[in-house]
């Protein structure tokens, strides 16, 4: 469960944006011209920043922090053709039934999350230039840093949070419009891997979309979606190693009732299927602090790293240092000895620019906090 008597630290990709970066960002998104000189340095200082605060807290597994992405899936809008406009978008089905808590709670100067993108012609991947000058702006910021850190990951959008978060009115199906979509983010995939970073696809709708597209559906149905999606994952994926690549999914990273998640336990199987060799799920979340139970229902295959979840990223309450280990103990107890794991935030603390549940110094305040419990918890472990 650990490698050489310790358990590594990592995050799940977005960390909070200068004040700058996110003031450029909304005009971006807004459609206002930005200097292009102006709008390279903030990103090149942002991530240099990042890179920074991540060394001296001692992560292990680091990335840019996501700093010129507007959102985790949204930033596609500019890598793939064919989307255009957007449509009111519906609360899920958990926030439906609090509708003045989710009005109050989820708006951003940044970006309208009460809509949706339209896609209205063929999806192809465009977005070449733009990934080469994010992963260029890293790396070089990794140089100019000089820090040696264990490993890097770059993340990427799923297929199928592509297809479920983007309005389908072109193609003839959700599967025709899903598999169109994994051929397109195929190229984004393996310009990931040939940098030699670990490439994160963030996945939240394999858990996520059960109280939100598929609300009305069985179980029995959604655990059918999620193995469609794992299969347009796959076919996404056929030129990526899976020794070099690991899957974020979660129920969705916001402050919200979450009654009506899916449990883990019943889709596990179907992730499993996913052509991965890393998987990260929430253990902090409320709601699922108990599932750590489902690692012995549906034991982590053989050769895959699991990346547990023990840090809470909606709240700024800071994880107790014993708390965090208290959880990687579970986990640990839960899987077999041979499964490494890798400690790490629910998941990211900035998924949509502007709307930080948590406060910035707060979040790195918790990172620090997941590497001393870390640490801790191999006291207890072993």
């Amino acid at each position: 469960m650990t490698d050489e008597e310790r358990i590594r630290t990592t995050h799940i990709g977005s960390l909070p944006r200068s004040p700058r970066l996110l003031e450029l960002l909304q005009k971006r998104q807004n459609g206002v011209d930005v200097d292009e000189d102006e709008w390279n340095v903030a990103v090149a200082d942002a991530t240099r920043n990042v890179i920074k605060r991540q060394h001296e807290i001692g992560l292990d597994i680091v990335n840019n922090g996501e700093q010129p992405r507007v959102s985790f899936n949204w930033y596609v809008a500019d890598r793939l053709s064919g989307i255009d406009g957007e449509r009111e978008q519906s609360l899920w089905a958990d926030l439906a039934e609090y509708p003045d808590y989710a009005e109050e709670t989820f708006s951003t100067d940044v970006i309208d999350l009460s809509t949706q993108p339209v896609v209205t012609g063929p999806v192809k991947y465009t977005g070449h230039e733009a990934a080469e000058q994010e992963s260029a702006a890293f790396f070089d910021a990794l140089d100019a840093v000089d820090t040696d850190f264990e490993e890097t990951f770059m993340t990427s959008a799923s297929p199928s949070v592509v297809a479920t978060t983007h309005v389908n009115e072109y193609y003839d199906s959700h599967e025709e419009f899903l598999f169109a979509v994994a051929d397109a983010m195929s190229d984004e995939y393996e310009l990931i891997a040939e940098t030699g970073a670990t490439l994160q696809i963030d996945a939240p709708e394999l858990l996520a979309a059960g109280h939100a597209d598929y609300a009305d559906h069985t179980t029995e149905e959604f655990k059918g979606v999620t193995a469609l999606h794992v299969e347009a994952l796959n076919s996404a994926l056929e030129n990526v190693p899976a020794e070099q690549v690991r899957l974020h999914t979660c129920w969705g990273s916001y402050e919200g009732p979450h009654h009506l998640d899916t449990d883990l336990v019943e889709l596990l199987p179907e992730l499993y299927e996913a052509d991965i060799s890393g998987l990260s799920i929430e253990q902090a979340n409320p709601r699922h602090q108990h599932e750590y139970h489902a690692f012995t229902e549906q034991p982590v295959p053989d050769g895959w790293t699991l990346i547990p979840g023990v840090v809470d990223v909606k709240t700024n309450i800071i994880d107790h240092p014993e708390t965090i280990a208290d959880r990687l103990k579970r986990v640990a107890n839960s899987v077999d000895d041979s499964t490494p794991l890798v400690a790490a935030p629910d998941c990211g603390f900035g998924t949509q620019a502007g709307l930080g549940m948590v406060a910035p110094e707060i979040a790195w305040a918790k990172l620090d906090a997941l590497v001393e419990g870390a640490e801790i918890a191999v006291e207890y472990i072993h």
